[in-house]
């Protein structure tokens, strides 16, 4: 695994995160459009029922998402200790604004001063730097 390839995964992770929670959002949608219809016949427990298999895919996204968050964290971790250990104080805020902050390379450009282009010829110099044998723990 590259140093790029090792810092990209939190952002991953990140996305993943975010499916699920539009994904539980999504659910939460379909339980008010579960209804009840009124007539003479005594209720049935389909709409019970119903409510109750999208609370529990709720609950297991829920779960997940947790789980996710929890490893997202560590790795934040892992990867802020890798920018620590960066010298440059240029190429450690390259990084963070990029592995930890999830910034496009345009909003880096124009938070640094910067040409697209230099942020680039950065990126590629803080990447050296990366302690590889680290980055495949």
């Amino acid at each position: 695994m590259t140093a790029k390839e090792y810092l990209g995964q939190a952002y991953r992770i990140d996305q993943r995160i975010n499916s699920k929670l539009e994904q539980i959002a999504s659910l939460r949608a379909l339980i008010y459009k579960v209804t009840t219809t009124l007539s003479d016949t005594p209720k049935g427990t389909s709409d019970s029922s119903s409510r109750e298999s999208i609370i529990a895919k709720m609950m297991d996204l829920e779960t997940e998402i947790n789980n996710d968050i929890d490893k997202l964290v560590e790795l934040k971790h892992n990867i802020m200790d890798l920018i620590n250990k960066v010298d440059n104080p240029e190429l450690h805020i390259v990084l963070e604004e990029r592995y930890l902050c999830f910034k496009t390379w345009e909003q880096i450009a124009v938070d640094m001063g910067y040409s697209l282009r230099n942020i680039y010829m950065l990126h590629a110099s803080a990447l050296k730097k990366i302690p590889m044998a680290e980055t495949l723990q």
